[in-house]
């Protein structure tokens, strides 16, 4: 149960991440208070999928999913440019997260 908390507490990174993003500097009302409902979520649920989970791995894995879904997002709705060098960085970020998870012993 640990990992599927953990792997939604990464999606609600990207949420956050995303409408912070979108609040233009938290001077719009309505992105600023999903941001800010998304982020008391994703901390939750991060600190019970460590009460089962190694500090480091848990971290590690919720900063990718958020790093990797916020470059995703970025690509897909944002219209960010789309480079060798970043989807090569990226799939280094993921190699490292399911390296990390096939070594955490849980």
């Amino acid at each position: 149960m640990a990992w599927l908390y953990l792997g939604v507490a990464g999606l609600l990174e990207v949420v956050w991440a995303s409408f912070m993003k979108e609040s233009e500097g938290f001077t719009r009302l309505v992105p600023t208070a999903i941001m800010a409902v998304a982020m008391i979520g994703s901390f939750w649920l991060l600190a019970v999928a460590m009460r089962s989970l190694p500090l480091g791995t848990a971290y590690a894995i919720w900063t990718g999913i958020g790093a990797v879904g916020a470059f995703l997002v970025g690509i897909v709705v944002m219209g960010e440019p789309v480079t060798a060098g970043r989807l090569f960085s990226a799939a280094l970020l993921l190699a490292g997260m399911v390296g990390l998870k096939l070594t955490s012993g849980h």
